[in-house]
């Protein structure tokens, strides 16, 4: 059995590299549109980078397009997601363009076409033990969270499906995914541009359920 989740894992690792490298061959003039048109809109960087858990919660930078230009309150403390968030950064969330990055991240190996999103760093103690099997596989560009309900959906609800996906993961799982991920992106169905205005960050909702059990 463990054999045979290791060949899985090494067709799938090859599948991805595969895939990300003639992706990123094929659409690199429109991320070369991209940048110059964040460079002209919102300067540099172009480049969103921030430090994430991967696979066995080791840590990688992912990279994004920039969405969000510089901005700080009479305290010098940054404002907030939606006052900061420029009308390119707008149109690149809503279309999933700023997402195109992180195929470079799938060629490296820190993630996969499929899995559960990278999350931030601090919410590493506020996972239940179920919800850590999410752990067990590298992280994706897409997944199973992200194409049943995405931001719409409870934390609760989104890494239940991440823990879903890990334990049923197969070829054809992965194939149903990225062909409703397309979809969906196409549409631009299901799609907040600025997460913080629907719902809280997963460590300030447990920190909070945490106090009201007290």
């Amino acid at each position: 059995m463990a054999n045979n989740q290791r060949h899985k894992s090494n067709a799938k690792r090859i599948c991805d590299f595969v895939t990300a490298a003639i992706s990123l061959v094929t659409i690199l003039p429109l991320l070369a549109a991209i940048a110059v048109a964040i460079r002209l809109k919102m300067g540099r960087p172009v480049l969103f980078r921030q430090v994430r858990p991967g696979y066995l919660r080791q840590p990688f930078t992912i990279y994004k397009f920039r969405t969000m230009r510089e901005g700080t309150d009479s305290h010098g403390l940054p404002l907030p997601d939606g006052d900061r968030l420029h009308p390119l950064g707008t149109f690149l969330r809503q279309t999933s363009l700023d997402e195109l990055p992180e195929f470079w991240n799938v060629l490296r190996g820190d993630m996969s076409l499929v899995g559960p999103r990278p999350l931030l760093m601090r919410y590493l103690p506020f996972y239940t033990e179920e919800e850590r099997v999410r752990f067990m596989v590298r992280p994706g560009i897409t997944g199973w969270a992200q194409v049943n309900g995405r931001n719409e959906a409870t934390w609760d609800a989104r890494l239940r499906n991440d823990a879903w996906y890990v334990r049923n993961r197969s070829f054809l799982l992965d194939f149903t995914i990225l062909w409703i991920t397309a979809r969906k992106v196409l549409k631009r169905d299901q799609v907040i541009v600025d997460a913080r205005s629907a719902m809280l960050n997963l460590d300030e909702e447990r920190a909070r359920l945490k106090v009201g059990r007290v």
